[in-house]
């Protein structure tokens, strides 16, 4: 029998940092509905922290989602968090910084400030009754010792999922699947892995990392994103429908490319 993985799509959060690219309400409702009818098993579907159109958008996904489990996306920051909680999601899913160069350098910040603001951000998601996963944001870049403490923290608080960032994409396969399964071994974690094509290695990397025993996959449709983009949805099932159980099929996953590249007006997909 063939391990299962979950896809969890980003193309309403990560994708729209694609540069030109600004997705509607509507847009937002048609993608979701497609994803969801086709089976993607979480669909991020965007930052509340953003403002108010994009609570109430988030809220009308909630409404007319089906069975995906959706999920909104919050940095460390509790103001972010009671952003979220408006939106009455799944899964809150709250990203902090693992690398010295963020921690240190980016933020002006220490270890004790991240574990300390990101255990009041957890409890108070928790209080509200909501799931809450934990990315780690720049961890191909982050000390292992740092990141496999932080998260036996996290699973004392609840936490049962945390997503490896490769946040500036500067991971090979090898090492991809060295670290995602150094994660597991020590803490029983499971792990998200969410990928960036700066090397054109996300598919890849992606790959490797479910072999490693990452049960969670992160996407976009067409690659989109930021820079050379993320995982390309349908590349990664292509390859990982003979070695893996995801879903949506080869199939239905051209299919979904099409409907969302039409909705978005992207020529040539």
């Amino acid at each position: 029998m063939k391990p299962v993985k979950h896809i969890v799509d980003t193309t309403m959060r990560d994708g729209e940092q694609t540069p030109g690219l600004v997705m509607s309400k509507e847009q937002k409702l048609q993608i979701a509905a497609l994803m969801d009818e086709a089976g993607v098993y979480q669909i991020e579907a965007g930052i509340p922290a953003v403002g108010p159109a994009e609570i109430e958008t988030l809220q009308a996904i909630m409404d007319i989602r089906k069975r995906a489990k959706i999920s909104v996306w919050s940095r460390v920051v509790l103001d972010d968090v009671k952003k979220s909680v408006l939106c009455r999601p799944d899964i809150i899913h709250i990203s902090t910084p693992v690398s010295y160069v963020l921690i240190y350098s980016k933020l002006n910040k220490n270890k004790s400030w991240v574990v300390k603001n990101l255990t009041s951000c957890i409890a108070y998601a928790h209080d509200r009754g909501f799931e809450v996963t934990v990315g780690f944001e720049d961890a191909s870049r982050a000390d292992i010792t740092f990141m496999t403490t932080l998260a036996c923290h996290l699973g004392k608080l609840g936490v049962t999922r945390i997503r490896f960032a490769d946040t500036v994409g500067v991971l090979s396969p090898s090492r991809t699947y060295q670290t995602v399964r150094e994660i597991i071994d020590y803490t029983g974690m499971e792990v998200e892995l969410h990928a960036h094509n700066d090397l054109g290695m996300a598919v890849a990397n992606t790959l490797l990392g479910a072999k490693a025993g990452a049960d969670y996959l992160d996407t976009t449709v067409l690659g989109l994103g930021e820079r050379a983009g993320n995982c390309d949805f349908v590349e990664l099932i292509s390859a990982a429908s003979d070695i893996f159980d995801i879903r949506p099929s080869k199939r239905g996953a051209v299919r979904i490319q099409n409907q969302i590249a039409e909705i978005l007006s992207i020529p040539g997909a």
